[in-house]
């Protein structure tokens, strides 16, 4: 069977046990700001789990697109690790439990499958009798193939847990030890586990405390790699035609040979990380320095390192794009209606990553120049690591060939105090949007009304709790029967209010909506107090929903817009519409010139003055297309949309605010165009009254140049023109006139030649007033000496600056620049290095130049012996 096949057969043989089918959910998480990715099956169902939402099923069956990158440096070294990996799972939310879990795992492996009953073997938790007692009496299995681990406990921090039950396949002994004691848990190869059944019986709270659910749950998880690896009898899961062809692909691209076990592991990285990042730009994540972003850059660049490893040197990256369709595509569309542009963020960052790499290499080679003990610091490394993208082992690799180690230690803590932020930050982040169990509400009694002003308290939530009342100063999740707040969706921020009762007030600063569509309120008490089942006076901030409302159906013309003057590759890559400002990334080839910009304003504002009506209806997603709306990258949507239409010049789906007709737009100004680093343009705007504040501030600035250069306002380009050009000459004389002087004492600095071990060497202060025209004078010098060094110096501002020159003939006989001024500069409180012909450096003792000289030509009397 494919890996195809397998994932089918799967999900079609749980369809059958009356589960529904969903397609894998985003890889990422929704309402979850505890994760920064989905990183398993049950991840996007953990509001199922805890009771909080009602699901579409109470069985429920996917494949889900996972990441995970806390074993990144393992991946291509073991037979198993990934970045990215498929999860089959089957879910019960207070369903069936432990008696039809494990009588149906053992019915698809050993019925569907038709995998060797001899070969499979299960561990259980010691505890946990019944698991035993279905595995023993009701499967059949002997006492010698059930193993009971202390360790079979599923949990991931706060969240639903409980014991585990895992199915093991032995390899075969060819795959093991050899130890006599060699069984399942050994370390080796031999016994592999496909698949974990978690029997989800409680809730582990924040504070550690295990709370039995009210109703127990089945959550599983299959790898398919795993699975395809022992149903292809493969030795790992990269030689499945789930992986295996992209190794083929890079094989190809740098006629390498997989045999050669350095450059197996190459190829196995690139081949997992290709699919990791092909996945995840899919999903709406894009290249950047923090977050999720960072991860895909950090595989992305470890990709493209590995692949230089190999000897590629060319872009690579992007032409296995078409690999990887050719596997998932069909599993999940979702791939190839964004391909293009997939492949378009991966050449311009693989681009990008070059100029990166290169840096990096020069800053690893002045890392290794300087110091003084052998070891390379693991701040250091870190650094390298986290901006420029060195895998540790890459940089350990350089060192070594250079002499040198490095201090795994202080990188491995660097690396935990990063990982202990970022989860710090998120864990603050999930304790005030956490809502408690919401699965109690009729939610066919909560209505979404933008008209309401007046709604009925049915539920206050704290930390994910929910609580009868809340007191003045304390933050709370609220659900209010009838809703006028729009929750933040689609780039758009929500809107604002304020919730007021006999007995309490409260300022609503955001609202957001649980995946049933249920919106919720953050608010903080201002006074008094609020209970469940108060009514309250609501109102919205309308001129902050107005704006919003403005500046998102200007993003819908400004998309229209660019498709139509740059062309139809323009697609929507991200977008912010906040009640001040508009901010719209697209995917084009190059920076928009200041003419397109023009047209492109120009097109919106025609819009905007014909006074179009703004049509939103909701239709089956088949019919959506079918009209041409173009949906937002990254977006999950339903079976039925809002389609968001003006006129026939914009068609999307799009769940934000929107004004009625353009004209209450009023006017549209680009502010900004810039470049994200990642194939992506970005365009910032403002319409309204911001857009009026930025013309009249303009006018304002414009007035004042005019003053400043006494003409009138029409006059004041070539006015200016002039004065730059002015102003341009007199800079050109002045530098002629300054390298003259710093020229003008050549002869004293001749005169200072001494000879020492046969080599004529020039130290001397130097009258230049930037480093330029020191490196002028030491070149003029080492030109009129023939051979030989040329030490400079020279006090500016505080500090003093040195450069040193080598004759080539010279550094054949063991001199360095790079250590002869290190010794000068050291002697003037600082320190530097370069090449063995040409370094500069500098110190913070400028009354110590003298001395710092003297030290440089002290350093090549030590050099020359």
């Amino acid at each position: 069977m494919t890996g195809n096949e397998i994932r089918k057969a799967y999900l079609q043989f749980f369809k059958s046990k009356e589960h529904l089918i969903l397609h894998s959910f985003p890889l990422i998480p929704e309402n979850d700001p505890s994760l920064l990715l989905i990183g398993a099956g049950m991840a996007p169902l953990k509001p199922y789990f805890t009771g909080k939402l009602v699901p579409p099923s109470y069985r429920v069956t996917t494949s889900q697109k996972c990441i995970r990158t806390g074993d990144i440096d393992n991946v291509g070294r073991t037979a198993r690790h990934h970045t990215f990996f498929e999860m089959l799972g089957n879910f019960s939310f207070g369903n069936y439990f432990k008696k039809e879990a494990i009588s149906w795992a053992w019915e698809f492996l050993t019925e569907v499958l038709e995998l060797d009953k001899s070969k499979l073997y299960v561990t259980i938790y010691p505890d946990d009798k019944e698991a035993y007692d279905y595995w023993h009496n009701m499967i059949g299995l002997a006492d010698e193939r059930i193993f009971k681990f202390d360790d079979n406990f599923w949990e991931i921090g706060e969240g639903p847990c409980g014991p585990d039950s895992e199915i093991f396949y032995d390899l075969g002994p060819e795959r093991g030890c050899g130890q006599p004691t060699c069984n399942v848990g050994c370390d080796c190869d031999r016994y592999l586990e496909i698949w974990n059944l978690v029997f989800t019986q409680f809730n582990r709270t924040k504070d550690g405390k295990y709370e039995p659910l009210e109703k127990k749950n089945i959550d599983t998880g299959c790898g398919l790699e795993r699975l395809a690896s022992v149903i292809q009898q493969k030795e790992s899961n990269f030689e499945t035609d789930l992986i295996f062809p992209i190794i083929e692909k890079v094989i190809a691209i740098s006629h390498g040979d997989y045999s050669d076990p350095q450059q197996k592991i190459a190829m196995k990285v690139i081949a997992d990380h290709i699919r990791a990042i092909t996945v995840m730009i899919s999903d709406g994540i894009l290249p950047s320095n923090e977050g999720r972003g960072y991860v895909l850059r950090r595989i992305l660049r470890r990709a493209v390192r590995f692949g230089r490893l190999l000897g590629i040197r060319d872009m690579f990256l992007g032409s296995l794009v078409d690999t990887v369709m050719d596997i998932l595509g069909d599993e999940y569309p979702e791939l190839r209606e964004r391909q293009e542009l997939i492949k378009q963020i991966i050449d311009t960052e693989e681009k990008q990553f070059s100029a990166t790499l290169a840096q990096g290499m020069e800053l690893l080679n002045d890392m290794m120049s300087q110091s003084d003990n052998k070891v390379l610091s693991g701040d250091n490394v870190f650094k390298l690591y986290d901006t420029y993208g060195f895998p540790m082992e890459l940089t350990e690799e350089i060192a070594g060939e250079n002499g040198m180690t490095i201090d795994t230690d202080g990188f491995e803590a660097a690396m935990k105090e990063q990982q202990e932020r970022a989860r710090a930050a998120r864990a603050d982040v999930s304790a005030k949007v956490a809502t408690p169990d919401t699965t109690k509400l009729d939610q066919s009694k909560l209505i979404n009304d933008p008209s309401a002003t007046k709604a009925s308290i049915v539920m206050i939530g704290k930390g994910g709790v929910e609580v009868d009342a809340a007191q003045a100063g304390e933050e709370v999740t609220i659900i209010v029967d009838n809703n006028p707040f729009h929750a933040e969706g689609g780039g758009q921020l929500s809107d604002t209010g304020v919730l007021a009762g006999e007995k309490g007030k409260v300022q609503v600063t955001d609202a957001k909506a649980l995946p049933n569509g249920l919106v919720y309120l953050i608010a903080t008490v201002d006074e008094g107090t609020l209970q469940t089942g108060d009514t309250v006076d609501v109102t919205v901030h309308q001129t902050r929903h107005l704006n919003l409302a403005r500046n998102h159906t200007a993003t819908h013309l400004l998309q229209a817009a660019l498709r139509k003057i740059l062309g139809n590759h323009v697609n929507q890559a991200g977008s912010l519409v906040t009640p001040d400002h508009l901010r719209f990334d697209f995917t084009h080839f190059s920076p928009v010139t200041q003419a397109e910009l023009d047209a492109i304003e120009n097109l919106v504002n025609e819009e905007i003055l014909k006074n179009i009506p703004v049509t939103i209806e909701e239709m089956p997603i088949d019919d959506a297309k079918e009209k041409g709306a173009m949906a937002l990258f990254g977006e999950k949507y339903g079976d039925v949309v809002r389609v968001v239409s003006v006129d026939d010049f914009s068609c999307e789906l799009c769940g934000g605010s929107h004004v009625d007709n353009t004209s209450v737009i009023g006017s549209f100004r680009i502010t900004g165009e810039s470049g994200t680093g990642s194939g992506v343009r970005r365009i910032e705007a403002v319409t309204g009254e911001a857009a009026l504040a930025v013309a009249k501030a303009e006018s304002r600035e414009l007035q004042q140049l005019a003053d400043l250069l006494k003409a009138k306002v029409g006059d004041t380009t070539a006015k200016l023109e002039a004065l730059l050009a002015q102003a341009k000459g007199m800079e050109k004389e002045l530098a002629q006139l300054k390298k003259e002087a710093a020229m003008s004492d050549m002869d004293s600095i001749l005169a200072g030649k001494e000879d020492i071990g046969g080599v004529s060497v020039i130290t001397a202060v130097a009258q230049a007033d930037s480093m330029d025209n020191l490196r002028d004078l030491a070149d003029s010098v080492l030109d009129k000496v023939g051979s030989g060094v040329v030490l400079l110096g020279m006090a500016h501002d505080d500090k003093v600056n040195f450069v040193c020159k080598v004759a080539k003939a010279d550094v054949k006989r063991g001199l360095h620049a790079g250590k002869i001024i290190k010794a000068a500069a050291q002697a003037a409180g600082g320190n530097g290095g370069g090449r063995p012909d040409m370094a500069q450096a500098g110190g913070k003792e400028p009354e110590k130049l003298a001395d710092a000289l003297k030290a440089g030509a002290d350093a090549v009397r030590d050099l020359l012996g």
